[in-house]
């Protein structure tokens, strides 16, 4: 029953790569794959901290802001206070992992309703951006365009030329399967499924339910700002006014991928499937040539509520209750 939904997702997936197949020459090509990962890898990495989120019961609204705060972060120590790449990009994830457990400490001390301590966390990021720096600013450090971009970037024999895979793809590789060890095989992991099956359940267990908690927030903002790590390399600049409404898509693709929002069940493999799905759309507006942009959000809405009916139904099927 706990798998249904993931494979929902696969058979999704499975079916719009073979239309897009069909229906394109070239869409079935590494190229496009490539180019699919590249897109989409910093939503990958978010993706992977919302998923701790809401299989803790939780939901984070900062995820957006905290991208766009990591990136004018990582330009300004940069460009404006003459920091190293690799020195700038570990201050920023330090801030970002603690303004996460910060929202974690909140939510569990005061026992407020994660949606307000989040989007209060939004907004307070969002400003702070704009305080480094009000606009857009451009990386020119050699370091980032010619070893992080391209250096550390390695050669796929896959296809007549091969394919380029970036540093922003082994990240994200990386990061998925470090979250689904942790998740499957740590008591950390073990903890976050059974705070967001029943909270109850797990205080009576022995569970360190408030240090878990904090934890989680703190893995959200530690991915949160690992996305806007990639998000820079990938634009080679940081923007404070970027990313808004990417805590949903964010979101959006934890849901496609199976994880269900009251929490406990899920997984990162689902959500990486779900951003997967997520890019699959966006190719499809892309090779179709002559519909708006604003047709990928159409489609993502119409899914994500069909993947929660089909929770709902499980859920009511498992319970013994009709819908």
């Amino acid at each position: 029953m706990r798998r249904l939904p993931i494979l929902a997702t696969t058979v999704v997936l499975a079916i719009a790569l073979a239309v897009g197949a069909m229906r394109y020459e070239h869409f079935a090509s590494w190229g496009v794959f490539r180019n699919l990962l590249v897109d989409n890898a910093f939503l990958g990495v978010a993706a992977v901290g919302a998923t701790f989120v809401i299989l803790s019961g939780g939901i984070d609204l900062s995820v957006g802001s905290v991208v766009a705060f990591t990136s004018i972060l990582i330009a300004a120590l940069i460009e404006q206070h003459g920091q190293h790449p690799l020195v700038a990009i570990a201050v920023a994830l330090a801030v970002g992992t603690v303004f996460g457990a910060g929202q974690g400490a909140l939510i569990q001390t005061f026992r407020l309703p994660p949606f307000l301590i989040t989007l209060a966390g939004m907004f307070f990021v969002r400003g702070l951006g704009f305080v480094i720096h009000p606009q857009s600013l451009g990386i020119r450090a050699p370091f980032v365009a010619e070893t992080l971009n391209e250096s550390a970037s390695f050669l796929l024999a896959l296809g007549p030329r091969g394919i380029v895979i970036p540093l922003s793809v082994d990240i994200l590789v990386l990061t998925v399967v470090a979250a689904a060890v942790v998740l499957n095989y740590t008591r950390f992991g073990r903890a976050v499924y059974a705070i967001g099956d029943d909270e109850q359940s797990a205080m009576l267990m022995g569970l360190p339910v408030a240090r878990t908690r904090v934890a989680v927030y703190a893995v959200a903002g530690l991915c949160s700002a690992l996305a806007g790590v990639v998000f820079t390399l990938y634009q080679q600049s940081g923007d404070p006014a970027s990313c808004k409404g990417f805590e949903l898509d964010a979101i959006a693709a934890v849901v496609m991928g199976g994880t269900l929002l009251r929490g406990g069940v899920g997984s990162v493999f689902g959500s990486a499937l779900g951003v997967l799905l997520f890019g699959v759309i966006q190719t499809f507006i892309t090779f179709e040539g002559t519909l708006s942009s604003w047709w990928t959000r159409i489609v993502v809405g119409a899914l994500v509520l069909v993947f929660l009916v089909i929770q709902r139904a499980l859920l009511m099927f498992a319970s013994g209750r009709s819908p």
